[in-house]
């Protein structure tokens, strides 16, 4: 059982930001599973969550792996109410959990796959710590830039909920493309597999 987090903000407004590139991602990969079997998102108040059950099976093996999807409804900062409130009821393990976000420390179309770590100025990530009690579990770093030259010491915040220019949101367009792949490798084999051959720029 996996439980596959995409992190952004509810509410028109923000969709086309950088940093909801965690919904775009989830989005994206939902809409690939629906060739093959139906799939409904559902707005679950216990959970805090949009969230929606699939299954994988794993390709040359009759293996199935049941799969939540969810979008917390929290707003970034506590995205960790709603992660743990779906891995507790559902006995996920911390291991099991993976989390696609926005990362301001890659350029725009990098993407970058590892376990654990700090929240490394991520609100959304350091609220599923806290909430987890563990930073185990994995992350889809999506890299969305930093402001450059004069703006360097740009609020960072104000930098994530702006939008893309249009060559970068091309870039990301090809990065969430990779994201889906990376994934699907993921759930077929493993998360080794997945770094090893994702963890490099898009292009």
């Amino acid at each position: 059982m996996k439980l596959l987090v995409g992190l952004g903000n509810i509410g028109e407004s923000y969709d086309r930001t950088r940093h909801n590139v965690g919904f775009w991602a989830i989005d994206a990969f939902a809409h690939s599973i629906e060739v093959h079997q139906p799939l409904t998102w559902k707005t679950e108040k216990k959970f805090f969550s949009q969230i929606a059950e699939t299954t994988w099976q794993i390709t040359g093996t009759n293996t199935v792996e049941k799969i939540y999807l969810i979008k917390p409804t929290t707003f970034m900062n506590d995205s960790g109410k709603a992660v743990a409130a779906v891995a507790n009821f559902y006995n996920i393990p911390t291991s099991d959990i993976w989390v696609i976000h926005d990362d301001v420390d890659f350029p725009v179309g990098v993407l970058k796959i590892r376990e654990g770590g700090s929240s490394a100025g991520h609100n959304g990530i350091l609220s599923i710590i806290e909430s987890l009690g563990s930073d185990k579990f994995w992350r889809f770093r999506i890299g969305v830039g930093r402001p450059l030259g004069k703006e360097e010491k740009y609020n960072v915040i104000k930098h994530v909920l702006r939008v893309f220019s249009a060559p970068d949101h091309r870039k990301m367009q090809e990065v969430i493309k990779h994201t889906i792949a990376a994934i699907e490798l993921a759930l077929d084999k493993d998360l080794s597999a997945a770094m090893n051959r994702y963890n490099i720029s898009g292009k």
